[in-house]
């Protein structure tokens, strides 16, 4: 982490600019190489200076902006330089190479945002919500991620980690000093004490579901019998016509799949063919498909035609533990009567009546609601939650220990356990294995 660092932070392709990051203590002196003769003295701080990469004949490689950051107010805590040249992949990947000649590296992938980390500039959760905005697809995504990089998962870990290490305390000095009398009240005290920390953990892990919705998107089946508007549903979502639509029953054979923002969650629509019984050997191996997706669906659309008498639909069983709502789609020809009463959100695909009530529907079904979501949104990814599960047994062992009236040392060790986990999820305790998986995910340059 010493050496200095070099890279395109500007993704791959033609483009107007390109923007390289050099970074590191001997940053500015591998600038003055590639700057060759006339090359500035002085840099002042966050001025853009416009001057010339040469070759190392002398030559101009390229006409380029120059920024600089100094240590330690810069991404990094280091010493940082934002290089703009021209956006041709030729005289970006020359300009990267001379910069690489001249005494820089190339740096691994998250190794800015790494170091950014290992400087004090950010904590671990605030590092991951760096990608987490790169990668935001819809508005919800790019606001949880924008929360986190403010820092606001990580001071509610700290808050949590802080209570902990109140009790543990508190634990460590009774039994560091026996012989002092001990209130009877106080270890009742420190079991509400963590009986509350035990509720902070759940409200963090209420939100995991949200968070990997947010980041991978909803599994979300389209079924139905056939001829009751699942492709028309499809296409409506979509806004384009991506499914044929015809009047003739089980002309969807196979799935067809795509990626859409519904009311801000990232959801992959998956349309089917119509459940029914059928002699057709291509049409069972589609309903079988279907039956298959269903098994893995995080949300299910049940389509029907609530112009017609009902039909079967899902059982309890087939749409347990998934999210489900019933899409009662034709509602611009009348509603039969063997619908009434029924709970189902009335549409129509042809008039495009309802799309507003469905999305609305899917973001209540999801729990992403303004009242589930509110305006402090932070969504735990599935690191954070195996931390916050493994503090969570922690604390529940450790209240147990002390309710149950043995030896404060028995809970102690289950707190310290729990309090290690919390420290994971800014980066309180880290090792190389878990930095090098984190920021092994980043982009280079980043």
């Amino acid at each position: 982490m010493s050496d200095t660092i070099a890279a395109v932070a500007t993704p791959f392709g033609p483009g107007a600019i390109a923007v390289l990051r050099l970074g590191g203590a001997e940053a500015f002196e591998v600038l003055r190489r590639a700057l060759g003769q006339g090359a500035p003295v002085e840099w002042p701080e966050r001025k853009a200076r416009r001057t010339v990469i040469r070759e190392r004949d002398g030559e101009v490689l390229d006409e380029v902006l120059v920024t600089p950051f100094h240590k330690p107010r810069s991404y990094t805590g280091e010493d940082l330089i934002e290089i703009g040249c021209h956006g041709g992949i030729l005289v970006t990947q020359r300009v990267l190479g001379r910069l690489l000649e001249c005494g820089a590296r190339a740096a691994e992938a998250g190794e800015f945002t790494q170091r950014a980390f290992l400087n004090g500039k950010m904590d671990l959760t605030q590092a991951e919500a760096v990608m987490d905005i790169i990668a935001a697809r819809t508005g919800l995504a790019l606001k949880a991620a924008r929360h986190q990089l403010d820092g606001r998962l990580g001071e509610a870990a700290e808050a949590l980690r802080g209570e902990l290490l109140g009790v543990v305390a508190h634990l460590e000095a009774y039994i560091d000093f026996p012989e002092e009398d001990t209130d009877p009240g106080a270890m009742a005290d420190l079991s509400r004490r963590l009986a509350g920390c035990g509720m902070r953990i759940d409200r963090l892990l209420a939100t995991a579901e949200q968070g990997r919705i947010l980041r991978e998107g909803v599994r979300t089946v389209i079924c139905g019998e056939p001829n009751v508007g699942k492709s028309s549903l499809l296409n409506l979502l979509l806004g384009s016509e991506r499914a044929i639509v015809s009047e003739i029953p089980g002309t969807t054979r196979d799935t067809v799949e795509e990626v859409v923002n519904i009311g801000g969650v990232p959801v992959r629509l998956i349309d089917t063919a119509g459940m029914r019984e059928s002699h057709d050997e291509l049409e069972r191996h589609g309903v079988a498909r279907t039956r298959r997706h269903l098994a893995e669906a995080g949300l299910i659309l049940e389509v029907a035609d609530v112009s017609k008498p009902p039909g079967r639909l899902l059982s309890r069983a087939e749409r347990e533990n998934r999210h489900w709502i019933l899409v009662l789609n034709k509602a611009d020809l009348g509603e039969h009567r063997g619908w009434e009463g029924v709970a189902g959100v009335r549409l129509s695909c042809r008039e495009r009546a309802g799309l507003s009530e469905l999305t609305a529907a899917i973001r209540d079904e999801l729990a992403f609601g303004e009242g589930d979501w509110g305006q402090e949104a932070v969504a735990v990814n599935a690191r954070h939650q195996n931390c916050l599960r493994r503090a969570r047994e922690g604390v529940e062992a450790g209240r147990r220990q002390l309710e149950g009236g043995a030896s404060p040392e028995f809970a102690a060790v289950d707190l310290r356990l729990a309090l290690e986990a919390v420290g994971e999820i800014a980066g309180r305790v880290e090792t190389e294995e878990l930095l090098g998986e984190i920021f092994g995910r980043f982009c280079i340059g980043k």
